[in-house]
């Protein structure tokens, strides 16, 4: 395929497509360079389960209590749904833009561009978390190995531990710069060696546990499993939201869809082969907490705010002890890193896609001649998240606790939207089967509108400045989270209306066009 080092032009052709005729485009990406086994190794890695459960595993046990297994059921049903959506679009449309391009050929360019620029900002948000904590376990983890406890405190130093997380970021950057090839063969070993570690801890939960080794720990009982015994819909919500977040990444197989062997449909059932490895994760591990330690708000209880933003810190020890602790500080380094590594998949392809469209200056949708990846919005990706990352750190001293919950808006914002999609770009086909009624039309709506009513009860929540960590933006009055979330929506409508000055011709929809469902024959 001919390397596109420009922005084809209209009237040009690219693996036989006419360029200006409303239909999706080729990139010049790598193809053929994963296959289904990868493609669900990069979903699990760009998830990052060991770092999801170290982040927010204390937080939500500190919302619902010991309903938090339920609430991680709760939160894989709109994802299970919604994943339907994902893959069905991308029958028919196996585009690197992914929400981004199935949102503007629903709905138009406006809604379509919004959508683009939520997925964006959600990775961003992501990619500075994950850096963050990858930095602190780091740090924790030599001064673990040294028994040096000034090497582990140099984490509280803010030059040191910003200075720290641009190197990582930075190194993330190269490695995702160089490939799909070289990204997959460093995430068989990281996602390995997390799964591997935290299946050893949920073990040895269950033993100490079944022993009583701690005085907090409880019982196991049916009742967990109960969404309904949650004392209130505001703390299940929050909770929800959190586990929203804890499944965010599986669709990072789609977005790798123009470099997979078998396009249209290896993606869609690698996202769902890694959803089933998360959700399995998340219960055995849930579950094995709260039977070893309790999830109270005392001693190690997983509700402990003290040590609810880093459950496994605080349990690595006492559960593994501290040879085998050392491992578990190594798998919530690997999980964050490997993620790192590959959330760079997501932004760079949906940046690329969206320039490649006219949505985005030109310059985005160059493609590197050699490693055939869009090089150019991979390291303007980490720019920005080395910027918002020291950014927020320097403002806020709840930095990752405060974004976490944001980002959890943004995510029931353009998941939501890609989902309604779907029902309505498939629209016509509904009548033709039950398969499409259910698939394209039932459970694409029911994932949207949960994910909808979650995105308008946390963002009616936030508003309480005691919200996320309970800290306020100065002269305001509101929670940071509502002002983080708001904020960064408001700066893509703006960023939107700049863009469209510039590139009117997107805009008017004569790149990238609405178009009818027409019934589509499958392989």
């Amino acid at each position: 395929m001919t390397q596109l080092d420009e922005r084809p032009r209209v009237g040009d052709t690219v693996s036989g497509v006419a360029e200006g005729d409303g239909e999706v485009r080729g990139k010049g990406l790598g193809k053929g360079s994963v296959g289904l086994v990868g493609s669900a190794v990069i979903g699990i890695s760009t998830v990052a389960p060991v770092y999801c459960l170290t982040s927010t595993l204390g937080s939500t046990a500190g919302q619902v209590g010991l309903q938090m297994p339920a609430v991680f059921l709760a939160g894989f049903l709109p994802m299970l749904l919604v994943a339907f959506a994902y893959r069905e679009l991308n029958k028919d449309m196996p585009d690197c833009g992914t929400s981004f391009t199935w949102t503007v050929k629903a709905f138009g360019p406006r809604i379509g561009w919004m959508c683009g620029w939520g997925l964006v900002i959600a990775t961003i948000i992501v990619l500075s978390n994950l850096a963050g904590v990858a930095t602190s376990y780091f740090w924790l983890l030599a001064g673990e190995i040294t028994s040096d406890p000034d090497i582990a405190a140099l984490d509280h130093n803010k030059f040191v531990h910003i200075a720290t997380c641009l190197t990582l970021i930075a190194a993330a950057t190269a490695i995702s710069y160089r490939g799909m090839t070289a990204t997959k063969g460093v995430q068989y070993t990281l996602v390995g060696l997390q799964l591997l570690v935290l299946a050893v801890f949920v073990a040895m939960a269950f033993q100490k546990a079944s022993a009583g080794t701690f005085d907090t720990g409880v019982h196991f009982s049916w009742q967990w499993m109960n969404p309904f015994a949650v004392e209130s819909m505001g703390a299940f919500t929050a909770g929800l939201s959190l586990s929203i977040f804890m499944y965010w990444g599986w669709d990072t197989c789609l977005t790798a869809n123009e470099e997979t062997i078998g396009s249209a449909k290896t993606p869609g059932r690698a996202s769902l082969i890694a959803m089933v490895v998360l959700v399995g994760s998340y219960l055995a591990t849930g579950v094995a907490a709260q039977m070893a330690v309790g999830s109270g708000d005392k001693g190690l209880g997983l509700g402990n705010p003290e040590t609810s933003g880093n459950v496994f810190a605080a349990l690595a020890g006492p559960v593994m002890g501290p040879v085998l602790g050392i491992l578990l500080f190594v798998a919530v380094l690997a999980s964050a890193a490997a993620s790192l590594q590959t959330t760079f998949i997501p932004v760079a392809r949906t940046v690329l896609a969206m320039s490649t469209y006219e949505a985005l200056p030109a310059s985005y949708a160059r493609v590197h001649p050699r490693f055939k990846t869009p090089g150019r919005a991979t390291v303007t990706a980490g720019v920005a998240t080395g910027a918002f990352y020291t950014v927020m750190t320097l403002v806020s001293e709840n930095v990752l606790t405060d974004t976490i919950f944001a980002l959890g808006l943004m995510i029931c914002f353009y998941y939501s939207l890609t989902a309604f999609a779907c029902a309505w770009y498939f629209r016509g086909d509904l009548r033709r089967s039950a398969r499409d009624l259910f698939f394209k039309g039932v459970f694409p709506v029911l994932g949207g509108l949960l994910l909808a009513a979650v995105f308008v009860k946390t963002l009616t929540d936030a508003w309480d400045p005691s919200y996320g960590s309970g800290s306020t933006i100065p002269g305001l009055g509101v929670g940071s989270v509502f002002v983080i979330g708001v904020g960064l929506l408001a700066l893509g409508a703006v960023i939107m209306l700049i863009t469209q000055r510039r590139s009117p011709a997107f805009f008017r929809g004569e790149i990238l066009t609405k178009s009818t469902p027409s019934l589509v024959v499958e392989d």
